[in-house]
């Protein structure tokens, strides 16, 4: 039996950033708390929602130490871990402390563009060295790189400790074809804020979201609402999320949820490293009025 501690609403961290560019701590664990409070699950640490790409090795180290310290085993913790350079991944797997975090989540190899071949090869490379759980991650928007079905079932059946897919594809089609094709303990985690209510009732079990790290209450609410079967409420809960979600991305993630906890005072700054920038005036605006409204509704 795989395991099932990621069932539920994960929250794709963020890196706080002040106006200098240095990483903002008080910040970091005001959001960690302020999601523990609501109801989140689990937290993804390093992930790209984070700006990892643009940190240094001390400080990825660092701020993995301190949302351990933080969360301090109150919830799991999920290290994003993935590249194109499948050496070079496994070589960071090898001299990682995988001390009190629960699973890997492991990105799809971007720009190289590999064959299916190339993808079951690089996972079962990684399965083979990881001393912890694995997600793999699928989204093809930013890899240009699609793990089909077919190469998800394979790992799934090849890798016991290849848990599940946080799959970000926008496909519904395809999320049927895995869920079908999958172990049943094999976890299909919506990586799409917008697809999570559909895709759990195909028999998806949660999410990793950025939406949530601002509406950590109510997403989580509709989360558990749909793993209980009570899907008017959880119904209602995704149409009252889907009327802002897109405003997050409209400038890219994760400059839209940044402005979003700027808003509500979780951040100091809004501040993204290059070459990401900050959400535009206009479109703060805009996002600040839907996330007001929102929360006046519920």
């Amino acid at each position: 039996m795989r395991s099932t501690k990621l069932i539920g609403t994960g929250v794709a961290l963020v890196t706080p950033f002040d106006e200098n560019y240095n990483i903002d701590f008080n910040s970091l664990e005001k959001i960690i708390e302020n999601s523990l409070n609501n109801g989140i699950n689990y937290f993804v640490v390093l992930g790209t929602t984070a700006e990892s790409v643009t940190l240094s090795l001390d400080e990825q180290d660092q701020i993995l130490k301190f949302v351990l310290k933080i969360v301090n085993k109150r919830v799991p913790i999920v290290l994003g871990m993935g590249g194109n350079n499948t050496n070079y991944l496994l070589n960071k797997i090898s001299k990682t402390n995988f001390t009190d975090i629960t699973a890997i989540l492991s990105v799809a190899p971007y720009y190289n563009k590999p064959t299916q071949e190339g993808l079951f090869q690089h996972y079962s490379k990684i399965a083979e060295k990881c001393p912890i759980d694995i997600l793999l991650y699928n989204v093809p928007g930013r890899t240009s790189s699609n793990i089909e079905p077919e190469t998800i079932r394979k790992l799934a059946n090849s890798y016991k400790n290849i848990v599940g897919v946080k799959e970000a594809s926008g496909d519904i089609a395809q999320c049927m074809d895995i869920k079908q094709k999958v172990p049943k303990d094999f976890l299909l985690i919506s990586g799409d804020d917008k697809m999570t209510f559909p895709i759990m009732m195909l028999g998806g079990h949660g999410v990793i979201s950025v939406q949530a790290m601002v509406f950590p209450k109510i997403f989580s609410s509709m989360v558990k609402s749909t793993l209980d079967k009570n899907l008017k409420i959880a119904q209602d809960l995704h149409f009252t999320l889907l009327k802002s979600v897109d405003m997050f991305y409209i400038e890219g993630n994760p400059a839209g949820v940044k402005q979003g906890l700027c808003f509500l005072g979780l951040l100091s700054s809004n501040q993204l490293r290059l070459p990401l920038v900050k959400m535009s005036q206009k479109n703060s605006k805009l996002l600040n009025d839907l996330i007001s409204e929102t929360l006046r509704e519920t």
